[in-house]
């Protein structure tokens, strides 16, 4: 299995909008690719630090969603007032539950 770590860093008062957006519209739109396996969103209501982790089948699975979370995450960065460009972090799932 393999995830995907994805942070921004947007404003404290615009959490809310991002937990919003990413339920209403992250989650509908990875739940139909292929390889999804989950995702998770941590949030710091006091920073407005957002780290959303999803995570996959495969590497090609992961690899092929790409083009999709880059356009989800420039607009999650627009919602939330990103003061710089998001992170993007892939890893291998060396132990799960």
């Amino acid at each position: 299995m393999y995830a995907r770590v994805s942070t921004i860093q947007g404003k404290p008062q615009q959490v809310g909008d991002g937990i919003r957006q990413y339920r209403e519209q992250v989650m509908p739109a990875v739940k139909k690719m292929a390889g999804f396996k989950g995702a998770y969103f941590l949030v710091d209501r006091k920073s407005g630090k957002e780290i959303s982790i999803t995570l996959w089948n495969t590497e090609k699975d992961l690899q092929a969603s790409a083009k999709a979370a880059n356009q989800l995450r420039a607009q999650a960065s627009e919602t939330v007032a990103a003061s710089n460009p998001p992170t993007v972090e892939i890893y291998e799932v060396a132990v799960q539950p």
